[in-house]
């Protein structure tokens, strides 16, 4: 899967995202905690689009990185499945 950094999407940028499997990761930053109902209208629009997108605290990159490649992974190997 190819993986694109610091799209322009709509009235975003996404971290990265796989344009073949519709798959959109943020890496989120303390700040996060303090901004969900933006977090979550964002995702919206994205999800609206058909988009899934996966977030993951910068933390838990850092020390679960082999963790959240799985998620990442699975994801990807669940959307090709459902577009088969």
């Amino acid at each position: 899967m190819k993986f694109r950094r610091q799209v322009p999407m709509g009235p975003y940028i996404v971290d990265f995202v796989c344009f073949e499997q519709k798959i959109i990761i943020e890496l989120d930053g303390g700040q996060h905690q303090e901004q969900i109902e933006k977090d979550q209208k964002r995702d919206q629009f994205f999800q609206n689009q058909g988009y899934k997108v996966l977030r993951f605290w910068d933390n838990e990159v850092f020390q679960n990185i082999n963790g959240v490649l799985e998620v990442i992974r699975m994801s990807c190997k669940n959307k090709s499945h459902v577009s088969s």
